[in-house]
């Protein structure tokens, strides 16, 4: 057995194995956010509850890059079972917080642990599939994000409701301790051949970096205004961060982001287009499920089945994208999935008021089959192009584009959305002007039953006349990623074509 593919023997557990593992970072989210209401009605602490995600995404980011040069290290195999084994214990100690501070900082060590899964199992799956077989494997991977998608939610309430939201922690551990077992049974891997010095001081400069960056992206639109003097603090204190970073890292003996991977124009092309597509997502997970409820009037179930149905198409385009990254290359792939995704995003620009369900699937399972054509021929792509003991890094590498994009997505976004629908308030007609709740309460208006015709009618095109101001913004990023990609070289890598 080489390092790049193991044999048949054994392959079937491992991915049920590295699936099971996914499935426990995946799920983590969507089960907790269906558990709010109980979780705040037991523990209090309601202003801080939007902490218990942002907590999560925040560490979870930043460690990836760290976890996949420890991967590229010590072996992938220790470094995964190590990331489960913190995600359990901090599963556990979320089941026994005592309040909303304890429960924040236990599903900050969660993240530790989950940052560890979700560096390590694409690598993984590189190391013990063929080039021609990633492409459906990667389709099973992503199909876990689409089963969470709609078990999570179904869980998470099931427990709330008839037993208590502990058990949405507690329910991870027979789970992560069955997938530690078929690891280390079924995965067989070599060890490195020397163990590399640790850039810790560059891991710190990463850490502290990454985690203000993503604090502020968070924060902006919320604590402060976007344009205003804290931004630009906050803009010049990142800058330097950066500068430092990159000064830690070019002086390491082995850094945890080497200057390679900064300096292959293949590799910044393809991490600027991931960062593009974790940014697009954003915008329809955050506001077609508010629009479909508030805009055209349905129920929170048909709403979750919107946001659901890009998860269908999603594995399946990831899964076929190989026969087609195998013949035209990874670049080319890329491009015609960020095309199909720009088709979907001008078509909910051409919806009129206030649109239907149906259109609303149509562009979720449009931009569903787009993203699999970028997300796993970028992945496959970059870690086509170096050898095992560089493979952890590139695919934390790109992990990390995608979560950051998310973040970055989620802060433009909601500032966008806000800053529209301000807008709107403050131009409506004045007979309406003292009827009209504040920005933060119009969704809880539109849900109101008893509210007045006038408001609710002038609310509700205001609300889509801010969510297609989003979908312009989705636009301009889908045409800067399509520029990206073809400014990104062509050829490259085993099968010669990007």
């Amino acid at each position: 057995m080489t390092h790049d593919v193991q044999s048949q023997k054994g392959r079937g557990w491992i991915l049920a194995a590295l699936m099971i593992t996914m499935a426990l970072a995946a799920m983590d989210n969507t089960i907790v956010a269906t558990a709010i209401p109980q979780i705040v009605g037991d523990l209090g602490g309601f202003s801080l509850f939007s902490w218990l995600f942002s907590i999560y995404l925040l560490i979870q980011t930043i460690t990836i890059p760290i976890y996949g040069k420890l991967a590229d290290i010590y072996g992938r195999k220790p470094i995964l079972i190590y990331g489960v084994i913190v995600f359990l214990l901090g599963s556990a100690a979320c089941a026994g917080a005592w309040d909303m501070i304890s429960l924040i900082v236990f599903r900050g060590l969660q993240a530790v642990g989950a940052g560890a899964i979700m560096a390590t199992v694409n690598t993984i799956a590189a190391d013990i599939y063929t080039l021609e077989e990633r492409a459906k494997i990667q389709g099973w991977l992503s199909s876990v994000w689409g089963v969470s998608a709609i078990m999570g939610p179904t869980i998470g309430g099931a427990l709330a409701d008839y037993a208590s939201w502990r058990w949405i922690f507690l329910i991870n551990i027979p789970i992560g301790i069955g997938s530690i077992i078929m690891i280390s049974i079924f995965l067989k891997e070599n060890k490195p051949i020397k163990y590399a010095k640790i850039d810790w001081l560059g891991a710190l400069a990463l850490l502290v970096t990454g985690g203000f960056i993503m604090f502020g992206l968070m924060q902006g639109g919320q604590s402060w205004d976007w344009i205003s003097y804290e931004t630009l603090i906050f803009t010049g204190i990142a800058a330097i961060l950066v500068y430092a970073t990159m000064k830690i890292e070019s002086r390491a003996e082995s850094p945890i982001l080497p200057r390679w991977v900064w300096r292959k124009r293949v590799l910044v092309g393809a991490n600027l287009a991931t960062i593009g597509m974790g940014c697009m997502t954003m915008g329809p997970n955050m506001f077609l499920p508010v629009f479909a409820q508030s805009v055209i009037g349905v129920g929170a179930i048909t709403a979750g089945f919107i946001l659901a149905s890009m998860s269908i198409t999603w594995p399946i385009s990831s899964s076929l994208s190989g026969k087609l990254y195998l013949r035209i290359g990874f670049r080319n792939t890329a491009l015609c999935g960020i095309s199909i995704v720009i088709i979907a995003v001008s078509s909910f620009l051409f919806m009129p008021y206030p649109g239907s369900v149906w259109t609303l699937v149509a562009i979720q399972l449009l931009m569903g089959a787009g993203f699999g054509l970028i997300s796993t021929p970028l992945m496959v792509g970059v870690q086509s192009t170096v050898d095992w003991g560089k493979r952890g890094v590139v695919t934390g590498a790109s992990m990390f584009s995608r979560y950051f994009g998310q973040s970055l997505g989620a802060a433009v976004f909601a500032a966008i959305f806000n800053s529209v629908l301000f807008d709107k308030m403050t131009e409506a007609p004045e007979n309406l002007q003292s009827a009209l709740p504040k920005v933060n309460e119009v969704v809880e208006v539109l849900q109101s039953a008893h509210s007045d015709d006038s408001v609710q009618n002038y609310l509700q095109h205001a609300f889509f006349d801010s969510t297609h101001t989003v979908f312009i913004g989705l636009l301009t990023v889908g045409l800067l990623t399509l520029i990206i990609l073809l400014l990104t070289p062509k050829h490259f890598g085993k099968i010669d074509t990007f």
